[in-house]
Formats: C-alpha cells, structure tokens, sequence
C-alpha cells in the first residue's frame, strides 16, 4: 500500500527537495503577491472600514508624527492584509512541501487540513477584531486622568492592531497542531491532561508577552480563549486517537 510512497521518498534526492521548496515558495510568493495587489485596490476601504473602525467607536483620536508616516501606514496595511488574504493559499503550498514525504493515507489530508487550518486562523482573526480588541481599546479610552490627552501615534495603534490579529491567528491554530501531532501518534489526550496545570502558568505567561498592552483586562481577555482552546485540543486529540482504537 506504501510502495508508491517509499519509492518517491528513495527516488527524490536532496537537490530534488530544494527543487521542490523553490517552487512552493515561488508559488506562494505569487499568492501573496496577487493578495497584495487586491488589497491595494481596495485600501481606502480597508483603512476606513476595518483598521480605524476600532479607534474611532471608541472616540480615540490618533496622529501622524512622520513626514511620510501615513505613506509608509498604507503600505503595511496591503502588506499585512495580503499575508492574511493569502494565507491559505500559502498553508496548501506548505502541505503540498511536506505531501511527498507522507504515507497514502496521509497525503489524504492535504485539503482538509488546508481548510481547517484556514478556518481556524481565520476565526482568531474575527474573533481578536471584534471580542479582544474593542474591549483593550475601551479600557485603554477609558483609563486615566482627565487631565491627561490621548493622542496616540497612528504607528503604534497599526502595530497595537496587526500584532493583535495575527498572535489570535496563530493561536487558534492550536486544535489543528493537537490534531496533526495525536494523529502521527506524537501527543495524547493523557498528556494534555497530565500538563492541565502547568499550561495555565504557560497561557498566563504567553497572554503577558503577545498582548501589546500591559494592563491585566487585557491580558485575561487574551488568556481566556487561550485555555479555552487548550480544553478543545484535549477534545480534538481524542478524536484523532480514535481511527487508531478501532483499527481504521
């Protein structure tokens, strides 16, 4: 059943696996190119709808300090939301690099696991713009002295704002790892449970250093679905684990 795949692990040299990274990377570079290129078009858009939406349903007033600070502003927004856009295009290409050293039965994930891993980064990103960040902003609005102006440098909000939606991203992607590792028998669900504890001191610790604000609000907001996630992976392990029992 695994001849096909032993015979192209012995026939793909080291050269061939270079060959074969280059034009994966080649093809995702054109991916994130053609997803720069749509947000280029609609820019105007994505910086008045979407990045400064946030700000301004809080009545944070924000300020340029560069001579071509907004210049540079809008090129990081196509950047960045073209990273974004292109993002499961980039993980098909990934999996694609990583198929050929795979058993049959494995290579089978290839779209499910593209499509999942998608959703996932794709719901930490809904989930950080429109639960964790108007909630860091509020309290950020909110917090102080009266006598104290907020006018924040329109940079640092971008930054506050990317870092946010991008560490949620990569976050909920932890079902998926759990999945990927219990299902080539590297994790378990006895594992994640043995380490219950010590995941929420690791939790706690990543919420302080991936939160852009130093304020404890914000940081339980973050480390909240954080555990939250952890509790899904015990779920989703389970689950991976249990083709393997029935002899599937």
């Amino acid at each position: 059943m695994n001849s096909d795949t032993t015979e192209n692990q012995v026939e793909m040299s080291f050269f061939d696996h270079l060959d074969e990274l280059r034009k994966r990377m080649f093809w995702a570079v054109i991916g994130l190119i053609i997803g720069c290129i749509i947000c280029g078009i609609y820019v105007n858009e994505l910086m008045d709808w979407i990045l400064l939406r946030p700000a301004a349903t809080v009545n944070m007033e924000l300020q340029n300090l560069r001579p071509f600070g907004q210049a540079f502003l809008f090129f990081k927004v196509i950047i960045m939301a073209g990273i974004i856009v292109s993002m499961p295009f980039s993980l098909y290409q990934l999996w694609k690099f990583i198929e050929p050293g795979l058993y049959e039965k494995e290579r089978s994930w290839a779209g499910k696991i593209t499509f999942f891993t998608s959703i996932c980064f794709l719901s930490g990103v809904v989930f950080s713009y429109f639960i964790m960040i108007p909630v860091m902003l509020s309290f950020s609005a909110s917090f102080g002295s009266q006598f104290i102006k907020n006018s924040i440098d329109v940079t640092e909000y971008f930054s506050f704002i990317t870092t946010t939606l991008l560490s949620a991203g990569l976050i909920f992607e932890l079902p998926m790892i759990a999945y990927i590792l219990s299902s080539i028998g590297i994790l378990s669900p006895q594992i994640l449970r043995k380490y219950r504890r010590h995941s929420i001191i690791a939790i706690l610790v990543i919420a302080a250093a991936l939160t852009p604000s130093t304020d404890p609000i914000s940081q339980l907001v973050f480390a909240g679905p954080l555990y939250i996630l952890y509790e899904i992976s015990i779920l989703v392990t389970v689950f991976a684990r249990k083709p393997k029992k029935n002899g599937i």
